[in-house]
């Protein structure tokens, strides 16, 4: 799974800064706590508190196939609980995450459309000249930073509401050769 680096992030961060829409804003806040896309489509403002410095993950948005429609397949938006008990969660977010909540003000109730969300995700990074960047990918870069921070597994495992702190370490928690190398550091201590 692909994660930025350090300095395709500060890049990233710097451009979607810039101009600043609910489609950048949803990018960002996703980047700085990991939640899912379909997490971020459903969230309302209800659920976001600048004072507390946390987001309550309560509804996932899912786009399924209508299985009432002809054959065209057509699809429709359902706004349901999220997919496990234990991602329905509350998230705390960094000083940074709620300024930006801050400066967003709720424009309307609408939700934020999947497909329009991962398009302008794709837009942007190509601006940016990122290449291979989906999604997900902001959430296994959120989680790679945090361990790389020192971040507590289990806290980790929680934010990002997984059952087990088995599925962050292996399915999230990309180790970058300059961790490693830090890690490699600390071996100094002990003469090596």
């Amino acid at each position: 799974m692909r994660v930025l680096s350090r300095e395709e992030q500060a890049r990233f961060i710097s451009y979607l800064q810039k101009d600043l829409d609910p489609c950048r804003f949803g990018i960002l806040l996703a980047l700085c706590t990991g939640i899912r896309i379909g997490e971020l489509c459903a969230l309302r403002w209800e659920y976001v508190s600048t004072r507390d410095k946390a987001i309550k993950i309560v509804e996932t948005l899912q786009r399924l196939r209508d299985t009432g429609a002809s054959q065209n397949a057509r699809t429709r938006i359902v706004i349901g609980p999220p997919k496990s008990d234990t991602s329905v969660r509350t998230i705390p977010m960094t000083e940074y995450a709620a300024g930006l909540c801050r400066h967003m003000k709720p424009q309307s109730s609408a939700f934020m459309e999947p497909r329009v969300l991962q398009y302008r995700l794709e837009k942007y990074t190509q601006a940016c000249g990122l290449e291979g960047v989906h999604f997900h990918t902001l959430r296994h870069t959120f989680a790679t930073r945090a361990v790389e921070v020192g971040f507590e597994i289990k806290s980790l495992s929680e934010i990002l509401g997984h059952a087990s702190v088995t599925i962050t370490l292996d399915r999230y928690v990309h180790s970058s050769l300059e961790l490693k190398r830090d890690n490699m550091q600390k071996l100094n201590a002990a003469g090596m």
